[in-house]
């Protein structure tokens, strides 16, 4: 497949997942459950903007901090796969995509595939070939679902085992057993008779259907350009400590703001409440998950001890801080990465060191 043809197939396939009027339909019953649950908790509202109105500034400022840390490493996942590609890009360059496909993922239900697709254009539009530009985003995205991962497993350790645990333990296991049947299979993967197997199989499903045929060669594209990257595990520990590094200074945001509101920190539960409000979050239900993931993280906070006016009051300032102080700032950044056309990078590293 040339990659005109493959360009051509990932702009067809973000055309095809954007949001229809069952979506939005969804979307504003979610939004108006939200609402109403709103108005019937207004008390608790109440107390958590009274809470939100005495918040401590210098721990506030704590929390923008290791925010910012989070955006930080949520750029230099895709910088670190790009430079392995062969492309140099700075920091500031790439976060500045990131931040930007951040505001369009949180601006629609279901945004994430929009978001996937302008990435994907963006890179392409700056000189990174189709093949590369699509593994950086399929591995990213694999590393940061890895990284999720092994942050509500190990929440599920440090929880207790009273109480809501009982509810969220068996959700935590399976997705363990889910990640350790991942790692089975990459282990299988490494003996000739399993790929003989699997081989056989992917050539018989290509000649049923040509659809699935042209599908198979734009993903043997992708998984070979992965590939090419850079072989080797250890190779990879560092994008997937970073990843990692993502999601805990994220959860570490949440955890100042309890500081900045003075409420004691749920340290036992808040990796699982953090890690099981993000698995809703993701599907994008609303736009920004607007109403899930406030719903499900103060529930969860609840559960594990906290009053509902804190419990709100803390996800409140959460979510100003890492969703709406982030949308003026990406949409600026969509702006300028828009209608502003870099020179495309070359593959050459810059003169001095990387750092």
């Amino acid at each position: 497949m040339s990659d005109r043809s493959y360009t051509t197939a990932v702009n067809r396939a973000g055309r095809l997942v954007r949001p229809g009027w069952l979506t939005w339909c969804g979307a504003c019953l979610l939004l108006a459950a939200a609402v109403g649950v709103g108005v019937w908790r207004r008390h608790e509202l109440a107390q958590a903007f009274d809470l939100i109105s005495r918040v401590h500034v210098p721990q506030l400022t704590v929390a923008v901090g290791v925010e910012a840390l989070s955006v930080a490493c949520f750029a230099a996942v895709p910088r670190w796969l790009l430079r392995e590609g062969g492309v140099w890009w700075s920091l500031r360059r790439m976060a500045a995509i990131v931040v930007a496909a951040n505001a369009v993922a949180g601006a629609l239900p279901g945004g994430a595939a929009l978001a996937s697709a302008w990435t994907f254009r963006q890179l392409n539009r700056r000189g990174v070939e189709p093949a590369l530009a699509a593994a950086v985003l399929v591995s990213a995205g694999a590393l940061a679902a890895l990284g999720l991962s092994i942050l509500i497993v190990v929440g599920m350790f440090t929880v207790g085992a009273t109480g809501a645990t009982a509810v969220l333990r068996p959700a935590a296991g399976l997705l363990g057993l889910a990640l350790l049947f991942g790692l089975a299979v990459f282990s299988m993967s490494r003996f000739a008779g399993t790929r003989a197997a699997l081989r056989r199989c992917w050539v018989r499903a290509g000649r049923r259907s040509a659809r699935v045929c042209r599908a198979q060669q734009a993903l043997a594209q992708v998984v070979e350009q992965i590939r090419s990257l850079r072989p080797g595990f250890r190779t990879w520990l560092r994008p997937a400590v970073l990843a990692l590094l993502n999601w805990t200074f994220d959860a570490a945001c949440l955890a100042a703001c309890l500081w900045a509101l003075g409420v004691g920190v749920p340290w036992h539960g808040l990796l699982l409440a953090y890690g099981l409000t993000q698995i809703p979050g993701s599907l994008r239900l609303t736009p920004g998950s607007l109403g899930v993931v406030e719903a499900s993280l103060s529930v969860l906070l609840v559960l594990y001890g906290l009053s509902p006016g804190s419990a709100i009051g803390a996800t409140l300032l959460y979510r100003a801080i890492s969703y709406w102080a982030l949308q003026p700032i990406g949409w600026a950044c969509w702006i300028g990465v828009t209608f502003h056309a870099d020179q495309p990078e070359t593959s050459d590293p810059p003169s001095s060191s990387y750092g």
